[in-house]
């Protein structure tokens, strides 16, 4: 039987933590003169008190380290309990909503999704903007640390691409791990630190540049505005950009640039494939703009740039209408929507690795059939490929294409047009924020969508941003037996 205390322990030491960062949109109320910092006191107030329930229920739970099922399981509760008790602002300072949208809009927060319930950014407390940004910017720190510490061990397919270079540290002592965690938290903070002054010295106010710094590092896509960056010039878009780019690379590679190992970034076959696939994809939708379009190339291949590096990364932006540019440029989207950014990094989606694990296994699949007496073994990038790192890929793709497929028929009798349904399915579980078709609001927001939907698309973000696997093995009965 699993010892649920360590987990339970784990959590609500979370708990308290979420409940005392409420702290800050706090004080940005008061110091705006906004009364909804009453909000923030009562959400901080629920927040600690049932954390701290967990904390003193559970004390010295923590004798040992966890079990690779207790390692499941506070993953999946983590993403679980904490967008609920993070949607408790949105719930007591926005009236109009109920429960149903408040967890979709903080599901969509901490998953760094970025799809949105709400209409009228521009006019909302600074507190509730800033609360937005902030899970955001938690969830993306924090799925960085799970994916280098957990899903290496979890086998959830990907992360294995760096066991040969001793980022393995489930299993080890413990200050290697605290060690690693603390250096990316380090480097997180920097490089949001970076793109807020770049932000602000392109022209953009205190604090849009504060918010937009939180969930383009964390490639969450929350605006502040509701026509996103289409609200900013052309300078702006370029610094994103750049931001979004930088967000999907392995934030491991950080770690060794910072103690001064440069060549592992630019040896890494990944790296080298997410920039040239996301080139291939600005070429394509600038080409094809500039013979369908009477713009000046600039806009054109800045909107371009813009649009598929904030879909390739998972981020989610929009600087213009893009569903006005034809089928073409929305396939493309859509195909590097699926592709995603680098393991390893704040992006979502199935990830760039393991495309390429899978080009390797059909190739060397294709080989054995020209010559079935041949032993073929599969290598990528000068290294071989273990069986277990691409029959985790296999089962991924298998798990993510199917969960895909169900969901799209699920959005679809909930009451969705299949063009939206599709889309909102794309969406949610590559965990990347815009959806196209009837139902989605001029701005963006799926305000309209029935709660039936919603409630099918909180659920794929999750899974989608806990890479399919490690959610569904806690469903196995075998997982819950002794």
């Amino acid at each position: 039987m699993i010892d649920f205390r360590p987990v339970a322990h784990i959590i609500g030491w979370l708990l308290v933590s979420l409940g005392a960062l409420m702290i800050v949109p706090l004080a940005v109320d008061i110091t705006a003169g906004s009364s909804d910092w009453k909000v923030f006191v009562q959400s901080a107030f629920v927040t600690m008190v049932a954390g701290g329930a967990l904390i003193l229920t559970t004390a010295n739970s923590l004798g040992a380290a966890l079990t690779l099922r207790q390692s499941f399981l506070l993953t999946t509760l983590t993403w679980t309990v904490l967008p609920l008790f993070g949607a408790v602002p949105l719930m007591l300072g926005l009236g109009h909503i109920g429960w149903t949208d408040a967890i979709f809009e903080s599901m969509s927060g901490l998953t760094t999704t970025g799809s949105t319930i709400l209409v009228g950014l521009d006019g909302l407390p600074p507190g509730l903007t800033l609360w937005r940004s902030m899970l955001q910017w938690l969830g993306g720190l924090g799925i960085v640390i799970v994916a280098l510490i957990f899903f290496p061990v979890m086998k959830v397919g990907g992360m294995q691409h760096f066991r040969s270079e001793g980022f393995d540290t489930m299993g080890k002592v413990l200050p290697r791990a605290a060690d690693i965690s603390w250096m990316l938290v380090q480097i997180y903070a920097g490089l949001t630190v970076l793109c807020a002054l770049s932000y602000l010295v392109g022209g953009m106010g205190a604090f849009d540049a504060i918010n937009h710094a939180l969930t383009t590092v964390s490639t969450g896509g929350f605006s502040t505005r509701d026509t996103s960056f289409g609200e900013f010039d052309g300078q702006i878009h370029w610094i994103s950009a750049a931001f979004m780019w930088l967000a999907g690379l392995p934030f491991i590679r950080y770690v060794q640039m910072v103690n001064g190992s440069v060549t592992p970034l630019f040896r890494d076959i990944q790296v080298r494939a997410y920039f040239r696939w996301t080139l291939y994809a600005i070429a394509l939708v600038s080409l094809y703009r500039a013979f369908h379009s009477d713009a000046a190339i600039e806009p054109i291949i800045r909107e371009a740039t813009f649009n598929v590096v904030s879909l390739f990364s998972g981020t989610g932006y929009g600087s213009a209408d893009v569903g006005s540019w034809g089928d073409f440029p929305i396939l493309v989207f859509i195909v590097g929507g699926f592709i995603g950014s680098c393991t390893a990094s704040t992006g979502c989606s199935l990830k760039v690795f393991r495309f390429l694990v899978l080009f390797e296994a059909i190739r060397a699949q294709l080989r054995q059939l020209v010559s079935p007496n041949r032993v073929i073994l599969l290598h990528l990038d000068g290294r071989r490929l273990d069986d277990d790192v691409v029959v985790s890929v296999v089962v991924m793709f298998s798990a993510f294409v199917l969960g895909f497929g169900i969901l799209t028929i699920g959005l679809s009798l909930s009451g969705l047009e299949m063009r939206t349904a599709f889309t909102a399915a794309w969406t949610s579980i590559c965990n990347i924020g815009p959806a196209f078709g009837a139902g989605v609001g001029p701005t963006g927001a799926m305000d309209a969508f029935p709660d039936s939907a919603k409630w099918l698309m909180t659920a794929a973000m999750l899974m989608g941003r806990l890479e399919m696997i490690a959610v569904l093995v806690i469903l196995l009965p075998r997982f819950w037996r002794s």
